[in-house]
């Protein structure tokens, strides 16, 4: 892949610089340089001089549904995705079949991303056998050269003994850990948020207890084991300010959140199955706490938990219908337009918190536009509106509360390890 992107506006290290931008043979070099050698054109379709340009997003929180559940996603349509929506790095979850908790299993996964993923594909192991958040821990020392992390994501792992134990042999292989938090006995049968929504509509509520006493819990435990700690789709106040005391102590500590909880809350629930996922949308009063901490840095990072799932599973309503929305073809229109158009938040720092952060945290490739670099950077439109429209998603999960609405921020060129991997 060879080409020139003249007078872009580059996002490189926290800021903002003008420079030309030339691509051979899928890497970054000197303009002037390449000049010499031969005269490539711009990219075709591509005013570089209106968009900009940034690293390849990474999304360390993705469901890309194989092996085991294809009818709801595979990796060629995820990942497919996830380049419409800048991303060249995401990291997948284990909630698959088999499980990812065995080299054998790996293989598995490993072997489809190696023949269908257009980005690069990190999967998580599990931290328990089965991924069932209980019972006999994986052999961490076998899967780590292979994962980004351990995690048994869609179940927290219940027993305490359990869970220190999985740190401390985490630790010894410098591994990382990624929970979620999520006490079952503090459930009873809940599937949105135990708010006002909850009990003017005749719903179960699931409570806040039940995310922010696990973090409670497995903070203690990083900071008696000593293990990188990552709490995943962060959605409570009270997880946040555990958070924010956690690392002022110096414990190993980072965390996510999703556009979802930044941008809306149990307010703008609908009786649709697209407003249902876990955590639920929780009260306005966690949404403007997380968005503090996005801001201060108490959240490091924002990753969609994208997670497809059928029609036929998503049309029972809020209470029947599976938990889980998609968000990788869009994620960076919706906080651009929620946060950044609106003042809230400087386009810097939520780049940042999309790319430097989890690269950065996961131990992935810096994207610093230096020469001989492989191109992994999305061109991004910011000044022309679009409209979200599932019918035409990427994804075959069409799931998504920000259905119909205008935006601004469109992904007009993905390149990934020097290659085109989306262009609009």
């Amino acid at each position: 892949m060879n080409g020139l992107l003249q007078g872009a506006t580059v996002y490189r290290r926290g800021s903002f610089c003008k420079r030309d931008i030339a691509f051979w043979q899928g890497k970054i070099v000197e303009e002037t340089a390449l000049i010499r050698q031969e005269d490539v054109p711009a990219f075709p379709g591509i005013p570089s001089e209106n968009c900009i340009v940034v690293p390849g997003f990474a999304d360390v929180h993705v469901h890309l549904r194989e092996p085991g559940f294809s009818y709801k996603e595979r990796i060629q349509t995820g990942t497919r995705a996830a380049a419409r929506g800048g991303y060249t790095t995401v990291c997948a979850m284990p909630n698959l079949n088999p499980a990812p908790d065995s080299l054998p299993h790996i293989a598995e996964q490993l072997a489809i991303i190696q023949r269908d993923a257009c980005i690069n594909v990190l999967p998580y192991g599990c931290i328990t056998e089965g991924q069932k958040g209980a019972g006999t821990l994986v052999d961490f020392a076998a899967l780590r050269p292979n994962v980004a992390g351990f995690s048994d994501d869609g179940r927290g792992v219940q027993d305490e003994a359990t869970m220190r134990e999985a740190m401390r042999r985490i630790a010894a292989v410098d591994g990382l850990l990624a929970a979620h938090c999520e006490q079952d006995d503090l459930l009873r049968g809940g599937y949105i948020h135990d708010g006002e929504y909850a009990r003017m509509h005749g719903h179960r509520g699931i409570c806040s207890e039940s995310e922010w006493r696990q973090v409670e819990r497995d903070l203690r435990l990083a900071k008696e084991t000593g293990c990188r700690y990552h709490v995943c789709h962060v959605s409570t106040r009270q997880s946040v300010a555990l958070i924010r005391k956690a690392k002022a102590e110096g414990v190993d500590v980072t965390c996510e959140t999703a556009p979802h909880y930044l941008l809306l809350c149990d307010e703008d629930l609908q009786e649709d199955g697209r407003f249902k996922m876990n955590p639920p949308l929780r009260a306005r009063a966690d949404k403007e706490a997380l968005l503090e901490a996005a801001l201060d840095g108490t959240i490091d990072m924002i990753a969609t938990d994208h997670a497809p799932h059928s029609a036929e599973e998503k049309a029972r309503g809020l209470e029947k219908s599976a938990m889980g929305v998609v968000g990788l073809e869009f994620a960076f229109a919706v906080l651009y337009t929620g946060l950044v158009k609106s003042g809230i938040m400087p386009l810097e720092r939520l780049l940042y918190m999309l790319t430097d952060a989890p690269r950065t945290r996961f131990q992935l490739p810096p994207m610093d536009f230096s020469p001989g670099q492989a191109a992994d950077i999305a061109v991004f439109d910011l000044n022309t509106a679009w409209t979200i429209t599932p019918e035409d998603f990427c994804s075959m999960g069409r799931a998504t509360p920000f259905a119909g609405q205008v935006v601004y921020g469109q992904c007009e060129l993905t390149l990934a390890g020097g290659k085109t991997v989306w262009q609009r």
